[in-house]
């Protein structure tokens, strides 16, 4: 069974930075894509940025370009999303993800969710 568990979340000011964590278990990490997305209190659930397998090709929204970046150690079986110049319109629960079958890369249709960590930025 595929576990996802997030860390690092927490309550800072804008303009500070804050890196999430987010340690999987129950399969071979290696051969998946892992993502990062989030959600805001009353909004949808949205795509926050991608890393593949292999060689960390990466894709990010617009919303976070330049700021955010996501990285995994596969090694430790652990993706990170490093979060610099947050912004209170970054304040959400943030959650990791990674789809079913191995060595596809894209922004939706993720299979294994983490339960989330808070992310506040106050102004």
């Amino acid at each position: 069974q595929v576990l996802l568990v997030e860390s690092g979340g927490g309550l800072v000011q804008a303009g500070d930075s804050l890196k999430l964590s987010c340690a999987a278990s129950g399969r071979t990490f290696s051969m998946y894509t892992m993502a990062w997305f989030r959600q805001a209190p009353g909004k949808e659930r949205e795509f926050v940025a991608a890393i593949t397998w292999g060689d960390g090709n990466t894709d990010y929204a617009d919303s976070v370009k330049g700021r955010f970046t996501i990285a995994r150690e596969n090694a430790k079986n652990t993706v990170y999303l490093q979060m610099n110049s947050l912004r209170p319109e970054d304040t959400a629960v943030y959650y990791c993800a990674t789809p079913k079958r191995p060595y596809i890369f894209r922004r939706d249709g993720y299979d294994y969710w983490g339960r989330g960590t808070q992310v506040t930025v106050s102004s």
